[in-house]
């Protein structure tokens, strides 16, 4: 097998033009461009429509709302933090901004107070606060963040300051009030049936002076 062999002279000077193949034809390594300015700005605003509308929908049957200062937690301690709660209570991060945009106009405008700093939300989907509230304050105890404390709440169309949450926390359950209702009505009933035995003649007494009374009223 013959082999042939190119030879160049030391006079001649080998030349390389581009490729004209799209194989084998190869840019320069660029940077991508940012997209532009209105993109970005159409992407941020929705992001803070979205984050909006999830503010509204916390607010669906929400009896409660507290602000708490999360500066300085930790992504762990908020995950944490995050399972700690009930099913019934949402925690959101959100700027104060945006979510003031939410509650404008509504009960829950009351947190104005609130809107500075650094805010973890609080939507509680429960009438039993005290229960809702309790899991952060173990919480606060246990990881010992006492800089971290609740920067307020409304319940009720209220506002209710850090000072004041003891008043929240202190709340009778429902299953109390049921009780003491239960005990009213029962004190009524005893009371209504002790009338009833009486003797006629104190029966008929009460009656008068009910009916005297009426007549009282009426003449002034």
């Amino acid at each position: 097998m013959e082999v042939s062999l190119l030879s160049l002279s030391s006079s001649q000077n080998l030349t390389l033009k581009p490729s004209t193949n799209p194989l084998f034809h190869f840019h320069p390594s660029k940077r991508s461009k940012p997209p532009p300015t209105h993109i970005r700005a159409a992407i941020s605003r929705t992001k803070k429509e979205e984050t909006v509308d999830t503010v509204k929908t916390h607010l669906e049957n929400c009896h409660l709302i507290a602000a708490i200062k999360y500066k300085g937690f930790t992504v762990k301690q908020f995950q944490d933090l995050r399972r700690s709660l009930p099913e019934n209570t949402k925690l959101i991060v959100a700027k104060n901004t945006l979510v003031y945009k939410a509650i404008e106009g509504t009960q829950w405008e009351a947190l104005k107070p609130c809107m500075s700093g650094m805010n973890a939300w609080l939507f509680v989907h429960t009438e039993e606060i005290p229960a809702a509230i309790k899991p952060y304050r173990n919480f606060q105890k246990e990881k010992k963040l006492e800089e971290n404390d609740f920067a307020g709440a409304v319940f009720e169309g209220k506002f209710y300051a850090p000072g004041d949450f003891k008043a929240l926390e202190s709340m009778p359950t429902r299953a109390e009030i049921y009780a003491k209702l239960l005990g009213a009505l029962q004190g009524s009933a005893i009371g209504l049936v002790g009338t009833l035995q009486a003797p006629a003649r104190d029966l008929l007494m009460v009656l008068k002076a009910y009916a005297k009374k009426l007549e009282d009223e009426s003449g002034q």
